[in-house]
């Protein structure tokens, strides 16, 4: 069984859970969102399997998960990037935020996010149990898409797509 870290709102962690109990609950806990950018500065996405405890079938970010008790977010993020993408390498951190969302199946995400980016000009070698598809886009078409099509992506991704330091990141 996967444990997420509880924290509180300044990110000191308070203790751990179980990951579906955390999500059933309502749990503020640490999670990550990763941005992969080509040099073209589209992003890479992929598409949620449709078989994910919550949000399958939705477009979002290159890779997001949750730290596990004993590792770093530098560990972790490389971790989930290699499993789910088939891509390794380190990324750097770019900021976080809070965010609290009802979900499908009765869940709540409520997450301390830290966001990360890196630059990567492969194709990713996906996990299908994690990932139905991705593709690149860029950054004008993909908040296009989002307002238009709001259905088509994750909570948090469409957050992340809004937040002011998305400018700030290598696309």
């Amino acid at each position: 069984m996967e444990h997420v870290i509880l924290v509180d709102e300044q990110d000191n962690a308070t203790g751990t859970m179980e990951k579906l109990e955390a999500h059933e609950k309502g749990m503020l806990h640490r999670a990550f969102s990763i941005l992969i950018f080509n040099s073209k500065g589209e992003m890479l996405l992929q598409k949620r399997a449709a078989g994910k405890y919550h949000s399958g079938g939705l477009w979002t970010n290159t890779c997001c998960s949750h730290p596990l008790p004993d590792e770093t977010m530098e560990q972790a993020t490389r971790r989930k990037l290699k499993q789910e993408m088939g891509i390794d390498l380190q990324t750097e951190y770019a900021y976080k935020f809070i965010y609290k969302a009802a979900l499908d199946h009765g869940l709540t995400e409520y997450e301390l996010d830290h966001v990360y980016a890196a630059v990567f000009d492969g194709e990713p070698a996906i996990n299908t149990e994690e990932v139905e598809a991705w593709k690149y886009m860029d950054i004008a078409s993909l908040k296009h898409d989002a307002a238009a099509h709001p259905e088509r992506y994750t909570y948090w991704f469409k957050l992340i797509l809004n937040h002011p330091e998305l400018s700030l990141l290598p696309a």
